[in-house]
C-alpha cells in the first residue's frame, strides 16, 4: 500500500513540475505541440528512471561506504549528462525524426532540474530501492502527463481569441498556475 501511495503522490499531488517547480524550461519550451511534449516526456522519463537507478546504486555502494557523500551532486550530474548523451546518440541513430523534433531541448535535459531533483529527492527522502524506483517512475510519468496536458491546452489557446498582452508566455504561465491548483486538489487521495 505504501508503494501505491508513493506512486500517486509522485504522479499527481507532488508533481515535480506543478508542486516543486522543477523542469519548467522544457515544460514551457516543448509543450507547444502534443507530439513534441510526448517525445520530451518519454525522453525525460527514460533519463530520470535510468539515472535514478544508477545514482542510487552509486550513492549506496560507493559514496556512503567511502565517506564521500559530499560528491553526490557532481557525480549525479555526470551520470545524468552521460545518460542524456547516450539517449541523444540512440535517438539520432534509430529515431532521427524524434531527434530532429526535440532539437536543442534534447541536450538540455542534462540541465533539466527535474532530473537532478528526482535523483536527489530519492536520496534525501531515504527511499529504499523499490521506493526509489516507484517514485522515479511516478515522478517522470507525472512530468510526462503534465507536459502533455499542457500541450493540448496550448494548442487550443493558439486558436482562441485572447487579448494581445496575454499571448505567448503570459497565458502559458497562467494556464500552468491553474493546472497547479487543479493538481493540488488530489491531495488526500
Amino acid at each position: 500500500m505504501n508503494l501505491i501511495s508513493l506512486f500517486i503522490t509522485g504522479l499527481l499531488t507532488s508533481n515535480v513540475v506543478l508542486s516543486k517547480f522543477l523542469g519548467i524550461c522544457p515544460f514551457i519550451g516543448t509543450s507547444n505541440k502534443e507530439k513534441n511534449a510526448l517525445y520530451m516526456g518519454i525522453s525525460v522519463t527514460l533519463v530520470i528512471v535510468i539515472s535514478s537507478i544508477i545514482t542510487y546504486l552509486m550513492y549506496t555502494y560507493i559514496l556512503v561506504p567511502t565517506d564521500t557523500i559530499y560528491l553526490k551532486t557532481i557525480m549525479f550530474i555526470l551520470v545524468i549528462a552521460s545518460m542524456v548523451q547516450l539517449l541523444e546518440i540512440l535517438l539520432k541513430r534509430f529515431l532521427p525524426k524524434v531527434h530532429k523534433t526535440l532539437g536543442l531541448y534534447l541536450p538540455l535535459i542534462t540541465t533539466n532540474c527535474a532530473v537532478l531533483g528526482v535523483t536527489l529527492l530519492n536520496i534525501n527522502n531515504g527511499y529504499n530501492f523499490s521506493e526509489m524506483l516507484v517514485y522515479s517512475i511516478s515522478a517522470s510519468l507525472g512530468f510526462t502527463l503534465v507536459i502533455y496536458i499542457f500541450s493540448t491546452i496550448r494548442e487550443r489557446i493558439e486558436n482562441s481569441d485572447i487579448p494581445e498582452s496575454f499571448k505567448g508566455t503570459p497565458i502559458a504561465l497562467i494556464t500552468a498556475a491553474i493546472m497547479a491548483l487543479v493538481f493540488s486538489r488530489f491531495t488526500g487521495i
